[in-house]
């Protein structure tokens, strides 16, 4: 009698053992804010940026604080989506409970008869296969979240959350894809708008391309007021060699402009080296050449062969702009010297190794004029 009873109490305390770290495991923490920590954090990764902006803070502890906000963050999102799970797994976590009520006793039971062994030591409870996120890294907390999209590609929250910590981390591409996606789910934001448009700039070498272009343009008529996406605009018009606009664009966005914000330095570089080469480019155009159609072919051809020498020794001594590089390489090409084309082409290549965006163009006008660059 007394063997049944210990069976009965082992049995209880078996089942136990079970249902009761499934009742505190269906239960939410308390004293969690769920969403609100998410919010904190986004409103503090918006004044880190404001902050840098006004020269409040040095890039290197913005991007310190960047990343350290990004991983309470995730943290925080990784929260959430536990929470959710849990209050959504109530009734299989009622299911499971009274399975575990009804069955164990009679499994331990029939267990108990074909193996037990009262020598034998106690076996452990299984550990939880999830630790907590709180004091993990960046890169296990990405990894969490990279499985959560990977199992739940609609969840927006989860691609807004993700996209600045890629753009932080120097993974660009990942952060415009996090972006578009959030922005397909969710609905389009300005702010979404002008991060994705960077880090599709940023993919290409500070190029502005054509899809981030049209992300700048959307977010600048959705926030006419916006300094981030006019910004990659006016870059955008000078790297298509639309100068004119460009100026127009740069004294456009620094009326009025606070002088201390530290996109302003910036931008009165862009506004003079565009308004030098406009005023002091000296060489021949494609319009000045076919002017010369009216002269005898002894006087057109000296005097574009004077202005292009010109050009040459003034590039070679004094550098200039891609436009002006450029413009000699199409001269070359006009007066039939494909030789002296390429030497330019070379010289240009060498001379903007170190500007992706100018050295871009340099590369795209000498494929129009079929130069092999070599």
């Amino acid at each position: 009698m007394i063997f049944w009873i210990l069976l009965a109490l082992m049995t209880g305390v078996a089942a136990l053992s079970v249902l009761v770290p499934l009742a505190r495991a269906g239960q939410p923490a308390s004293g969690s804010t769920g969403g609100a920590d998410e919010a904190v954090y986004k409103e503090q990764l918006t004044a880190i940026d404001t902050e840098l902006e006004r020269g409040l803070i040095e890039p290197d502890a913005a991007e310190a604080a960047r990343t350290e906000i990004a991983r309470r963050l995730l943290a925080a999102h990784d929260k959430s989506e536990q929470r959710f799970r849990m209050r959504t797994s109530g009734l299989r976590m009622k299911t499971a409970q009274a399975f575990a009520l009804a069955a164990l006793p009679l499994v331990a039971l029939a267990t108990y008869f074909t193996l037990g062994s009262p020598d034998e030591p106690d076996q452990p409870l299984i550990a939880r296969l999830i630790a907590p996120a709180e004091g993990q890294s960046v890169d296990v907390l990405i990894a969490r979240v990279e499985r959560h999209l990977a199992e739940n590609p609609e969840d927006g929250q989860g691609w807004e959350v993700i996209a600045p910590v890629y753009l932080s981390r120097g993974q660009p591409e990942a952060s415009a894809r996090a972006y578009a996606n959030a922005i397909r789910i969710l609905g389009p934001r300005p702010d979404w708008l002008t991060d994705m448009g960077e880090a599709l700039t940023m993919a290409n070498q500070g190029l502005v391309t054509a899809n981030a272009r049209q992300a700048f343009e959307r977010a600048a008529s959705m926030e006419p007021t916006a300094v981030k996406p006019r910004f990659f605009l006016a870059i955008a018009l000078g790297q298509e060699g639309n100068t004119q606009a460009a100026v127009q664009a740069w004294e456009s966005l620094l009326e009025g402009a606070d002088e201390t914000a530290p996109w302003v330095a910036a931008a009165k570089q862009q506004l003079a080296g565009l308004q030098q080469g406009e005023n002091a480019l000296r060489g021949p155009s494609q319009q000045d050449i076919e002017a010369t159609q009216e002269m005898s072919a002894e006087d057109r051809q000296e005097m574009i062969r004077g202005m292009v020498s010109g050009l040459a020794e003034r590039l070679s001594q004094e550098g200039g702009s891609a436009a002006e590089w450029n413009r000699l390489m199409q001269a070359y090409v006009v007066l039939g010297e494909r030789q002296k084309a390429e030497e330019t082409l070379a010289a240009a290549q060498a001379a903007y190794a170190e500007n992706p965006a100018d050295l871009s163009l340099i590369k795209d006008t000498a494929s129009a004029l079929g130069l092999s660059g070599s």
